[in-house]
């Protein structure tokens, strides 16, 4: 075998194409993180449709890429529920909304957004002899994560349901939105109030 004819040891098993992008368009390298908690818990992938790949192993979830996270939360209503095809053109057209409002990668947007939108404390009910009282108690990181997709597609349902604006739309402004730490914005507004709560509880 000729020198040229052999394999880079170097290279990715499988021919993996390491410049992949996500739908395409969008570069998944060098996405910045600016909480080191939950850090391990936003995996960034090229990957938008895994086929429920991990849907039934615990604690897997967190090796699904952010995106389809959070294209899977908007599907948990009465009305969207299994329609991920459909999911998944609403969050890829508000992306390109996003890169048109802001000039800057919406995968880093989403991730910013996670982040500002993850409570670090909340109430439990503890009870004593009867008497059920709130106690303030530190979230897990991977909670902290489920919960910011979780305020983050409650936003988009609120901002779209029964409104003109498109689902698109409401994606990109929750998700600019929470990035930018709005406090009008529904994902951190909760986020505050859960805080709050637990502040007053401790």
């Amino acid at each position: 075998m000729a020198a040229e004819d052999q394999p880079d040891p170097d290279a990715p098993a499988g021919g993996a194409d390491v410049g992949a992008q996500l739908f395409g368009t969008w570069e998944i390298e060098e996405i910045a993180y600016n909480d080191p908690s939950t850090e391990r818990y936003i995996a960034v992938t090229p990957v938008a449709h895994t086929a429920g790949r991990h849907a039934g192993k615990q604690f897997k979830k967190s090796q699904i890429s952010i995106v389809e996270r959070f294209i899977n939360r908007l599907m948990q209503t009465e009305e969207n529920t299994g329609k991920k095809q459909q999911s998944l053109n609403h969050v890829r057209d508000a992306f390109e909304i996003i890169h048109e409002q802001t000039d800057e990668n919406p995968i880093q947007v989403l991730v910013t957004a996670v982040e500002n939108a993850a409570p670090r404390e909340e109430t439990v009910r503890l009870k004593y002899g009867g008497i059920s009282v709130p106690k303030a108690v530190d979230v897990a990181p991977q909670r902290r994560v489920d919960q910011a997709l979780k305020f983050l597609a409650e936003g988009v349902y609120n901002d779209s349901f029964k409104t003109t604006t498109s689902v698109s739309e409401a994606i990109a402004r929750q998700l600019t939105g929470a990035a930018n730490y709005d406090v009008q914005t529904y994902a951190v507004s909760q986020k505050e109030e859960k805080e709050r709560v637990a502040a007053a509880a401790r």
